[in-house]
């Protein structure tokens, strides 16, 4: 029955419309946060995870309406560390100069993210895994940013899984091939310990647990090499689309997926799923710390995603960069103090609303500089006060350098940003051509109908996008809000 619940609540993850829930309870003390991020991970696979299921879905919020502004690794762990839109931080892309970790720190962004405003109030801060694309530079392979007091994330070889190095507060330790080494489960007992560290040392922790997997190669641990054997790829209305000739140029040069290419995008779908029951696992162990340590009834545990990913909708072979749905849409679930168990929130919540939730659950101030704002609102049982979002910015920055070495994704789809509201997801490319989809008739954007609605509406999005792409801080809550009637 609680896979028939999950799926019914997965199903929501295409309407649009927002409900009511509630704020926190206020709480005596601080309570420890934890945020347990995976890479490139779509929102559907949350069903083949029973332990994510039983320990937050069943015992927390899911919240159904979760998205990333940008679909994009380094931008969107930007927007979660900074609570901000790509537009804002200015981290366009994964690499330089645009983009990726070394932007990141020379813009001064890492002066200021969730990890120093923690760490300022007391808390243990503690980073594991990946951090952002880049990292570390070469001549600098000990690197730990500010606002970190414990620091566990590969100098090299983390995407592997296995044979990588991992700076560990500034002294580098290498790890081999052995099971006992496979980087989810090394996360998962770093994590253990912290937990039971800290509360000996009686501080209020915050850890950021963020995953590789299921980030291709996707290498599963040995324990999982055999799971889902029969298992293939989702297959909406939009998988393998028969006709894209209403799709921007990018999407219409694309042939139909070839037999062999099917087979690949279901062996593909098997890997990832079979690297996420790793991380099933680590979430476990996580909750079994808190409980043994009794901690768990003061511990926020967040789950989601820095982007959603495609495997084969719309003729497209696995990715991610797109304003589709697949893409920008991300799983979300939320367990903590006063946080109801099994309940579904439609509210549109995004990345860049994760740290100004964090600040407000231990209780600091919120720089002015954040676009987000806390969903403190949605994780209690009495009704939110006040205005929410109906709206909001998706952005895409292609790189354009002449010496670059695009991915095949990344030639695929240029720049462009889109405007997301209940009805419509609507996108402008930078190469002149719009996009229209009706969500409420057509949740799997299968007719594109910018050229076919009166052009009093296209004008109205577009107004509206503009206005959303040039917030900056609160302007943009106010911006995102319905509007005056």
């Amino acid at each position: 029955m609680k896979l028939v619940a999950l799926a019914l609540v997965l199903l929501i993850l295409f309407a649009a419309p927002a409900t009511q829930a509630s704020p926190a309870t206020p709480q005596a003390a601080r309570p420890n946060i934890i945020l347990i991020l995976t890479d490139d991970q779509d929102a559907k696979s949350i069903l083949h995870m029973p332990q994510l299921r039983a320990y937050l879905a069943d015992q927390g919020v899911t919240f159904t309406n979760f998205f990333v502004t940008t679909a994009l690794c380094c931008p969107s762990r930007s927007s979660i560390l900074r609570g901000q839109y790509v537009h804002s931080h200015q981290v366009y892309t994964n690499r330089p100069p645009r983009g990726g970790f070394e932007r990141f720190r020379d813009l001064g962004r890492e002066r200021s993210t969730v990890a120093t405003w923690l760490q300022a109030a007391g808390y243990h801060t503690v980073l594991m895994g990946k951090y952002l694309n880049g990292y570390p530079q070469r001549d600098a392979p000990t690197y730990v940013p500010p606002g970190w007091e414990e620091w566990y994330s590969p100098a090299r070889g983390g995407y592997r899984n296995f044979d990588y190095t991992l700076n560990e507060n500034g002294r580098l330790v290498g790890y081999g091939s052995a099971p006992e080494d496979y980087l989810t489960d090394v996360l998962a007992r770093k994590a253990a310990d912290v937990i039971r560290r800290s509360v000996r040392d009686g501080k209020s922790f915050f850890i950021y647990l963020a995953t590789y997997a299921p980030h291709a190669p996707a290498t599963p641990a040995p324990r999982h090499a055999r799971a889902f054997a029969d298992l293939a790829a989702p297959r909406p209305p939009s998988f393998n689309e028969a006709d894209v000739s209403d799709k921007p140029a990018w999407v219409q040069n694309r042939q139909p997926l070839t037999a062999a290419q099917i087979g690949a995008i279901d062996e593909g779908y098997r890997t990832r799923l079979r690297s996420l029951l790793a991380v099933d696992d680590l979430i476990a162990t996580v909750v079994d710390t808190l409980r043994a340590t009794g901690q768990l009834g003061r511990t926020y545990i967040f789950f989601t995603s820095d982007n959603g990913y495609h495997m084969g909708e719309h003729r497209l072979l696995p990715g991610k960069n797109t304003a589709f749905e697949e893409d920008i849409r991300v799983p979300m679930l939320v367990r903590g103090p006063g946080v109801p168990p099994g309940r579904a929130v439609e509210a549109f919540a995004l990345n860049i609303d994760l740290a100004p939730t964090f600040a407000a659950l231990a209780g600091v101030p919120i720089p002015s500089f954040v676009d987000g704002r806390s969903l403190t609102r949605w994780l209690g049982t009495a009704p939110p006060q006040g205005l929410w979002r109906e709206a909001f910015v998706i952005e895409h920055y292609a790189d354009h350098r002449p010496s670059a070495r695009p991915t095949r994704q990344q030639r695929q789809v240029p720049g462009f940003v889109g405007l997301r509201t209940r009805e419509y997801v609507y996108v402008e490319y930078e190469t002149g051509e719009r996009e229209l989809y009706d969500l409420a008739a057509d949740p799997y954007q299968l007719q594109n109908i910018v050229a076919s609605v009166p052009r009093e509406l296209i004008d109205r999005l577009s107004s509206r996008l503009a206005t959303l792409r040039a917030c900056r801080g609160q302007t943009c809550a106010r911006m995102e809000d319905p509007p005056p009637r």
